[in-house]
This record gives structure tokens, C-alpha cells and sequence, in this order.
């Protein structure tokens, strides 16, 4: 039996009956989670010029923007996907490397509402597209996070395995979607080097292709049935190495939504590890920062494959630089949304720091990468005295878990200057099963400086 086919006989089976009590809780934690971002993000220019031009290219109105307006479904999932993923506050899993809500939800709340269909569809497709994604990120990792962006690539088949499961298909329809999702599959590292926007078209072409996939199959369209593990399959074509059997083991068995991550500093995630050593010091030891001689980051290759950039040009390029992030928490104990702006960008303080600043991969570290995404820092002061810590998961991993409190504190911060009674929106996502998608998008609809429609 082709993986497609087990995959698909997984979304035909699993129902909303099958959700442990934890799972479903779990899952509206990352509907909260996902929210907030998208809430954060949907003003920003690149996601404005994206709905500008989607807008331009018209289609029916069969879904509601966190913003108000009414798109098609396909528009309606690439723009929230694009708008919750600009801030880098998405949620995480290490294992996969993919930030699953970002390309997951958009497609999911776009389809449910389309098609009227029940929170519980709703809850039981996020589940099933972040289980499909995550362990298909697992069988290609590390070696196709190389080139590839795992959320843009897997992701496709995350959102199109939800997207079928609230379209009712049958298991030959699913391989059908899963294929035509696998062939659609792209996203390049290259946009790194400039701090480009292709991101964020990354996920939202990733929820689109998804859903597109999924319909098509609908409507008897057809795609690879080993679209995985094929000759020409997305195994062979975009990864070194791969495991097929991470696709199958404990499937149906585990939920690996449960294994999700969620962020609390507003950049990439690989700099977590180190601000959170830099944040443990600076306050254990009540470290001044202007005695601060150098600060020494081990860690595992990746860090600087992605984030080693001691002179970004941007504010989002600062966010995947390690060297202003450590730098940005040693001075102000703080790194969300609002810290970094062009401000703090062209700090004369913070780019004091970032030159003490030395980052190395060690063996252990990148030997434990995926499953640890671990560092040890150590801050030298001028007087020779120096301490250090090492983790091996940065708070918000499973293994460190960021508490309800930290999490419904997250969604306050990034909503509060776009919505009131944030307090009563956050109830609103723990009891979302008393409620329609339509009714829960309308009331969630912000118009910007505290109002709402």
C-alpha cells in the first residue's frame, strides 16, 4: 500500500469521537495561538498588498476575513496565512521544523465556513492536517530544511489533508489531493539573504495549494498515487535522506499535534535557544549589561545556517539574526512584537553588543538537532568573570511548556492594540464548540485602533 493510501485511510477514519478530552483543549490553544498572530499581522504591508491583489483578481465570496471583508475561500486561506505568519510568533515543531497553524487553520476555517460545516469538523481537520504535516516534515528532515522551507513544503499536504476531511472525500480522492499537494510543494531559503517577503507567500501559496488540491480531487482531478516515495516523488527530488517510516509509525495511535511548540519571542525560532540562556543569566545574576565583555553561543548548525547575520539590514531580518536577538534581550530583557522596530534596529547600544557577540555550531548540539534544539551560552564580563547555562529545549517546546497564563498573555499583547474585550475573545476560542464559524469570524473582526464592526 502506497503512504498516500495509508495516509488517506488515517483522514477517513479519524472522527471528532476520537479526540481525547487533552487533544481537543490542546488544539484550541493553537487556535488562540494562531489567532493572535493573524490579528497582529493582517494590517501589515506585504499581507495589505497581497489581499490588494488578490482582491484585484476577484472571486466569490464564500469566506470572512479576520479583517471584515468577504473573499473566496481559496483568498480567505492565503491571507490569513500569510497575515499569522509576518510576525514569526507561529507556533513550532521541533521535530518537523514546520509551523503547522500558519498553513493549517487558514485552510481549515475557510472550508468549514464555506461549506457550513461544524467546530467539530473544524477541531477534527486541524488535528489530522497538522498530524499529516508534521510527520511528513519528520521523514525529510534534516536534509530538506537545507533548501526548503518545511512550512511551505509539507505544509501543502497538512492543509490539503484537512481540506479533504471537511470535503468529505473518499480515500482514493485523498491520494488524489496528497498528490497534487506533493507536486505543488515549493518554497527556497534564498529569500533569507534579503529579508524578502516571499515568506509570507510561502505559507499562503502553502494553505492555497492545499485547499486547490483538495477541490480539484472533489471533482475527480487526479494526482500521483506515490507522490511520497515515488521515483520522481517528493522524497527523492527534495531531500539527501530521507525515513518513510516516520509516515507511519504510531499513526492513528498518537496525536502529534500534542508535540507542538509555541513561540514567546517575536523571531525565528532557532534564536530561542540562546535568548533564553541570555535571559536566565542576565536575570540569575543580575548581570550589567555595559560590563559585558563577550557573549559565547554554542549550538547546533542550523542556528547559523539560518540566523547567523551579525548586520541585518531590516526589522525582519533582524529577527533571524541570533546576533541582535541575544543582543536585543541582554539590554532589554524584552523581545516581542514591539521591540523590534527601527529603533532598536539602528541602536547604537544593541549594535554595540552584537559585535561581542560569537556564535558556533558543537557536535552534541547538532548531533541532538532535530529532536533538542539546544545552547549553551556564556557571558564574559570585563572584569574576567564569566557564567554560563545551557537548554536543550527553548520555553514553549513540550518539554518546556509555556503555562495558559504566558500563552493567554501573548494573545492580550498582540491583540490589545487591534480589538477590546480581549478577555471575552479569549473565551470565546475555549468554548468555540458553542459557536458557527461564521458567527465567531464576525465577531472576531477588528477594525483596527480598539473598534470593532
Amino acid at each position: 500500500m502506497a503512504l498516500t493510501e495509508k495516509i488517506s485511510e488515517y483522514i477517513v477514519n479519524l472522527d471528532y469521537q476520537d479526540l481525547p478530552k487533552d487533544v481537543i483543549e490542546f488544539t484550541k490553544v493553537c487556535i488562540l495561538d494562531w489567532y493572535g498572530s493573524a490579528i497582529a499581522g493582517i494590517d501589515e504591508p506585504p499581507v495589505v498588498a497581497l489581499k490588494e491583489t488578490l482582491f484585484e483578481m476577484g472571486g466569490n465570496e464564500q469566506a470572512t476575513l479576520i479583517s471584515g471583508e468577504r473573499t473566496s475561500l481559496a483568498n480567505a486561506a492565503m491571507i490569513h496565512s500569510a497575515a499569522s505568519h509576518i510576525v514569526e510568533l507561529d507556533d513550532i515543531h521541533k521535530g518537523s521544523i514546520i509551523h503547522a497553524a500558519t498553513v493549517v487553520i487558514p485552510a481549515a476555517l475557510s472550508v468549514c465556513e464555506a461549506y457550513d460545516l461544524s467546530i467539530e469538523e473544524l477541531i477534527t481537520s486541524i488535528v489530522i492536517g497538522y498530524e499529516v504535516c508534521y510527520r511528513i516534515g519528520e521523514a525529510v528532515t534534516p536534509s530538506h530544511y537545507y533548501y526548503w522551507h518545511n512550512t511551505a513544503t509539507c505544509g501543502t499536504f497538512g492543509a490539503a489533508a484537512a481540506a479533504a476531511k471537511l470535503l468529505g472525500l473518499n480515500k482514493q480522492q485523498i491520494v488524489h489531493a496528497l498528490g497534487n499537494a506533493g507536486t505543488q510543494a515549493a518554497g527556497l531559503w534564498e529569500f533569507i539573504e534579503d529579508g524578502a517577503n516571499s515568506k509570507q507567500l510561502h505559507t499562503a501559496k502553502a494553505s492555497y495549494n492545499g485547499v486547490l488540491a483538495a477541490l480539484l480531487a472533489k471533482k475527480g482531478f487526479t494526482g500521483a498515487s506515490k507522490i511520497l516515495e515515488g521515483d520522481r516523488g517528493f522524497f527523492k527530488a527534495m531531500s539527501d535522506s530521507y525515513n518513510e517510516q516516520k509516515i507511519i509509525e504510531g499513526l492513528g495511535e498518537q496525536f502529534k499535534i500534542m508535540e507542538n511548540g509555541f513561540k514567546l519571542y517575536a523571531s525565528c525560532r532557532h534564536t530561542h535557544p540562546s535568548m533564553d540562556c541570555v535571559h536566565t543569566l542576565m536575570n540569575k545574576h543580575l548581570i550589567d549589561s555595559t560590563k559585558i565583555e563577550k557573549i559565547l553561543i554554542e549550538t547546533y548548525q542550523t542556528v547559523l545556517d539560518i540566523t547567523d547575520n551579525p548586520k541585518p539590514r531590516s526589522i525582519y531580518a533582524a529577527k533571524f539574526s541570533v546576533q541582535f536577538c541575544v543582543s536585543l534581550i541582554a539590554l532589554k530583557g524584552s523581545a516581542f512584537l514591539q521591540d523590534f522596530n527601527e529603533r532598536s534596529l539602528n541602536n547604537s547600544e544593541i549594535r554595540e553588543m552584537m559585535n561581542k557577540v560569537r556564535v558556533a555550531s558543537t557536535k552534541d548540539f547538532t548531533d541532538a538537532y532535530p529532536e533538542q534544539w539546544g545552547a549553551k551560552v556564556t557571558i564574559v564580563l570585563s572584569n574576567k568573570e564569566s557564567y554560563s547555562v545551557a537548554t536543550e529545549f527553548p520555553k514553549g517546546d513540550p518539554e518546556n511548556p509555556a503555562s495558559k497564563k504566558q500563552m493567554v498573555e501573548k494573545f492580550q499583547s498582540l491583540v490589545a492594540h487591534k480589538i477590546t474585550d480581549v478577555d471575552y475573545r479569549v473565551d470565546d476560542i475555549y468554548n468555540i464548540e458553542n459557536l458557527k464559524i461564521k458567527d465567531w469570524l464576525l465577531a472576531n473582526s477588528p477594525i483596527g485602533n480598539g473598534n470593532e464592526a
